[in-house]
């Protein structure tokens, strides 16, 4: 056989063309960094990073319509709800809205006690006033100030040096001190929290330069934290650099014990959660980030994804999450903007099976489980938790099983009998289930789309049951059984049935004899010219009580077709009876 070796394709298009890619240039050759002995690989995360909210800062100005304070409200509600104890409200000076806002949020005693709010502004005097001036009245308060530190802001947007820029960060963190002892009560549990912009892009002997500067001024120390907060403004390398560049901070950084170390990623390149995860392996103790990551551009950190995997790794987020479903409503009203439906977790198809193969391994995994949390007394987290294909439980985030499996022309007999188990309690067996979903697959072929459960059960009703006068179903079958009488006999003696069947509307009483009532049965039928051998045979109950109802399943040869039947009813003898009409119906349909 010969054979080519293959080369790496050119960039170059069928038609000459190429994209401009000469004007780009890899992150490293820009803002390189040498770490050879870094440790964050070998490390892993043991427990849940601080958290800070910024849905109502980055969050909000990345809008189109910008909330207004009845849905700004409403999302800090949902914040701490959720749990979130730091949560950034607002840029007070950069317009009247976010002053308000703030005010009314603390003259309102909306804040619980617990909960840090924190409020942005940039490194400039007058709105370092008006930033700290609209926190009076707050149980716990951080000024968060920032300055653009990255070459590209020195050089282009503030034509300014490192001493200028270095100069501002540290007059600035003076200015907050200052207002700070105006405006506030001695009894506020202040903080501060700094920010190089953009980090990512800065050198890093000069952004630990003017973080040490920033430190000089407002002298951490014992109950005097300060939090750095290192971002990736504009997410320009891979996660393993920003690790890099956050394990080199947290190494040179002095008085490493007082400063929280902060990590605000952003998702421009997609690989923001990878990020911040390997920036916690590498020594950030805090993340800030909006819920589903909606945030400027591509966006900020997602905290759902984010917080959910810790979650399915055992390790608790100290989040509620439960109600997964509500928190996106509320999210998708307070910002007018839909979560994608395969969004991490929160998605509406995301614990959703449609594949055949995926639903059959789903169903499977499930009666596993079930069984091992019964044979563990009943105890879930005793079970660890290993169902093909979901990385979490469902019921864990508030989802039903029956959003699990939907059905489509990509489904098989797995996900069918998954909804027929979990809609309507009917446990199929095998072979019924491969019958059954060649039959669906026809209609699933010829219409497209999705079948419902409700369609389902209408399909199924259809097929194995005679239908009723509500379902809206034409009548169907030669035979309708209307009443039986079963007189077992002792000692060899067979029993004895009498049956009322109709025949083609027409009524006849039968008696027969047999080895069981399911033996006379079929000599009933016989009677009236139908050959009839079963073949398998299974029933169960549907519910429990005096109102019982039991399902019989039948496996019948019918004057040489092999098929199925299905027959519902208060008596388990009556049912099989049923199944065994309609598998004789279906013959003859």
């Amino acid at each position: 056989m010969n054979t080519t070796a293959q080369t790496r394709p050119d960039a170059t298009r069928p038609d000459g063309r190429r994209m401009p890619i000469g004007k780009y240039r890899p992150f490293l050759d820009v803002n390189g960094i040498d770490l050879p002995d870094r440790q964050w690989p070998s490390r892993r995360m043991t427990h849940a990073p601080r958290w800070l909210s910024t849905d109502l800062r980055d969050g909000n100005q990345a809008l189109i319509e910008p909330m207004d304070p009845a849905r700004k409200h409403q999302m800090f509600e949902l914040l701490v709800r959720m749990g979130y104890t730091e949560i950034e409200i607002g840029f007070p000076a950069a317009s009247q809205t976010d002053f308000d806002f703030v005010r009314s949020l603390i003259t309102s005693d909306a804040i619980p006690e617990h909960v840090t709010v924190s409020v942005l502004t940039q490194a400039r005097t007058d709105l370092i006033d008006r930033t700290v001036s609209s926190l009076v009245g707050a149980h716990r308060a951080t000024v968060h100030m920032y300055n653009a530190t990255a070459p590209v802001f020195r050089d282009v947007v503030f034509r300014t040096d490192k001493n200028g820029t270095k100069r501002l960060a540290t007059e600035g963190t003076r200015d907050v001190m200052d207002y700070a002892d105006k405006y506030l009560d001695s009894d506020v549990i202040f903080g501060y929290e700094y920010s190089p912009e953009i980090f990512i892009d800065t050198e890093l002997d000069y952004v630990l330069e003017v973080c040490e500067g920033v430190m000089d001024v407002w002298e951490p120390g014992d109950g005097r934290e300060i939090v750095l907060n290192l971002p990736a403004t504009v997410e320009r390398a891979t996660p393993n650099v920003y690790a890099d560049q956050i394990e080199w901070m947290s190494r040179h950084l002095s008085r490493r014990e007082h400063v929280s170390l902060s990590v605000h990623p952003h998702n421009d390149r997609g690989t923001a959660v990878a990020a911040a995860e390997l920036a916690v392996l590498a020594g950030a103790d805090r993340i800030e980030g909006c819920l589903f990551g909606q945030g400027e551009r591509t966006g900020n950190v997602d905290l759902v994804t984010l917080g959910m995997n810790l979650y399915s790794q055992g390790i608790d987020p100290g989040i509620d999450f439960s109600d997964i479903d509500g928190i996106r409503r509320t999210v998708e009203h307070c910002t007018q903007m839909d979560v994608h439906p395969r969004h991490p977790y929160g998605g509406d198809l995301v614990y959703t099976a449609f594949s055949g193969s995926h639903q059959d391994a789903i169903k499977k995994g499930f009666d596993k489980r079930t069984a091992d949390v019964e044979a563990a007394g009943g105890d879930e987290e005793a079970v660890a938790w290993a169902v093909p294909y979901l990385p979490v439980d469902p019921h864990d985030v508030g989802r039903s099983y029956e959003a699990v499996i939907r059905v489509n022309s990509q489904s098989g007999k797995g996900g069918v009998a998954y909804l027929m188990s979990t809609e309507r309690h009917l446990d199929l067996p095998r072979r019924l289930q491969i019958e059954f979903s060649r039959i669906v697959q026809r209609y699933t072929d010829a219409d497209g789309g999705e079948i419902t459960a409700d369609r389902l059960w209408e399909i199924f009703t259809d097929e194995y049951l005679p239908a009723s006068d509500e379902s809206g179903l034409e009548h169907w079958g030669r035979f309708e059984l209307r009443s039986t009488q079963v007189s077992s006999s002792a000692g060899d003696e067979p029993d004895a049935l009498v049956v009322a069947l109709l025949d083609d509307g027409t009524e006849h009483e039968l008696r027969a004899s047999g080895n069981g009532p399911v033996d006379a049965f079929t000599a009933v039928l016989a009677q009236r010219g139908v050959e009839v051998a079963v073949i398998d045979y299974t029933e169960h109950a549907l519910s429990e009580g005096g109102d019982a109802i039991a399902a019989a399943y039948v496996e019948a040869d019918v004057d040489g077709q092999v098929l199925w039947g299905v027959g519902l009813d208060a008596s388990i003898t009556t049912a099989s009876f049923k199944a065994i009409v309609s598998a004789v119906n279906r013959a003859v349909r």
